[in-house]
């Protein structure tokens, strides 16, 4: 199985490449610098959830997607042995994505398992497309604020929201949080 950090080099590459973009394209695109850009692409760097969705928004895709597999396959089964982990270097979180990876499908599911204390402030706002997100506390507790509007969460609660200002999730507890993260993306027009 491919390490993450080059499951991750090799999508960002084929990505950027399918859209004819040059790194200072998606760099200016992104707000991400060229030179870790290419760290990146190499498979030299361990990227933030902040950079990835950074990039994200750069690319036109929804962060989920940048953990799938470059020529992944079109199979409707996902085996959870093929589901990638990643732990942001950041935080801490672990994210995993359940979906089938390369399965063609406007929905996404991904769990996350969130540290005590844990912090992840994504400011990129509007994202291209409308994404569509629900998060759904499965163990502990978190707070999510979207925008300005904060909302405390506990294990069976559910938060819809379109992902169209900055949010911010925290853990102000003393142990972790799990949720599931239901994203439906559709482009815009």
């Amino acid at each position: 199985m491919m390490d993450i950090n080059n499951r991750i080099a090799a999508r960002v590459r084929q990505l950027r490449a399918g859209r004819g973009l040059a790194l200072e394209a998606l760099a200016e695109a992104s707000g991400v610098s060229r030179s870790m850009i290419s760290l990146i692409e190499r498979g030299e760097s361990s990227p933030t959830a902040v950079v990835l969705e950074k990039l994200a928004v750069g690319l036109g895709v929804p962060l989920a997607s940048l953990f799938d597999a470059a020529a992944a396959p079109s199979d409707p089964v996902s085996r959870r042995k093929d589901q990638v982990e990643w732990r942001d270097p950041a935080s801490g979180y672990i994210r995993r994505n359940v979906s089938p990876s390369g399965f063609s499908s406007p929905i996404q599911l991904v769990e996350v398992i969130f540290p005590a204390g844990a912090r992840v402030a994504y400011e990129t706002g509007a994202r291209p497309g409308v994404t569509h997100q629900q998060i759904w506390v499965l163990q502990g507790e978190i707070e999510i604020t979207l925008g300005r509007e904060p909302h405390t969460l506990g294990a069976g609660d559910c938060l819809a929201m379109v992902l169209d200002k900055p949010i911010i999730y925290c853990n102000r507890t003393k142990k972790p949080a799990r949720y599931a993260v239901i994203l439906s993306h559709q482009p815009r027009g």
